[in-house]
């Protein structure tokens, strides 16, 4: 197995409804919000982690794939490939090979081989400065304090109300993903696949509640233009 390229994917996500990221600082502080977004701790801008995309990418592609029953809701791994056959072992393996899996011993050597190493690389995406004068010149913060509550179903008033920080609509965020490539493979259909669920289910929490909606924009691979092989997509079952 030979390294014999790297590939590299760009855009924009633009935010079509506001974006939660949680931070994890469960300290209130007086003015503050119950629930902030995370932020980067120098410029105090908010970003999405890499993480958070790889993570529910993967979860979603493994969804469509129909693999979760198999793997009990962990994510899908070596041993979990005897189990699957034909087409949908063939995609299984393109899963592993992109985000990658723990071998133990119990696994045959030679399929591992055969996968070899994760492809993906994830980083995480700055706002795009861009954005930040256009809002800096409208005196505009780079966050909102979404407020909810809950309803009293009988007395028709509202409970426990608390406060939510987002990425309002209209943000950018600079994309960008790596892919390594070994002896020549293709596995970009399978990438595109993974950013099209990302539109179609949003990033970040509170998506049943309109948050997180997200576009893909200016997308581009090894600096040629693949958007409109994204936006014309369509998702199909494996067989």
């Amino acid at each position: 197995m030979q390294l014999t390229h790297i590939q590299k994917i760009t855009s924009q996500i633009e935010l079509l409804s506001g974006l939660h990221i949680g931070s994890g600082n469960t300290e209130i502080h007086i003015g503050g919000t119950d629930n902030p977004v995370i932020k980067n701790p120098i410029t105090q801008q908010p970003y999405i982690p890499g993480s958070s995309i790889k993570g529910k990418m993967r979860s979603l592609l493994e969804w469509h794939l129909g693999v979760v029953d198999i793997t009990d809701g962990n994510p899908l791994n070596f041993r979990h490939l005897g189990e699957l056959q034909g087409n949908r072992q063939a995609k299984a393996k393109d899963l592993i090979r992109l985000f990658g899996g723990a071998p133990d011993s119990k696994n045959d050597q030679t399929i591992v081989n055969e996968i070899g190493p994760s492809r993906l690389a994830f980083w995480d995406c700055s706002l795009d400065p861009e954005w930040i004068a256009q809002m800096k010149d409208k005196y505009i913060p780079l966050t909102e304090t979404k407020m909810e509550n809950s309803i009293d179903r009988i007395a028709g008033v509202a409970l426990n109300p608390r406060n939510t920080e987002r990425v309002p609509a209209t943000a950018r965020f600079d994309f960008n993903l790596t892919i390594r490539v070994h002896d020549h493979e293709n596995l970009i259909e399978t990438v595109l696949q993974g950013l099209k669920l990302l539109e179609l289910t949003g990033l970040g929490g509170s998506g049943s509640r309109g948050y997180g909606k997200i576009k893909f924009q200016a997308l581009k691979l090894d600096g040629q233009d693949i958007q409109s092989q994204l936006d014309q997509l369509k998702l199909q079952e494996a067989a």
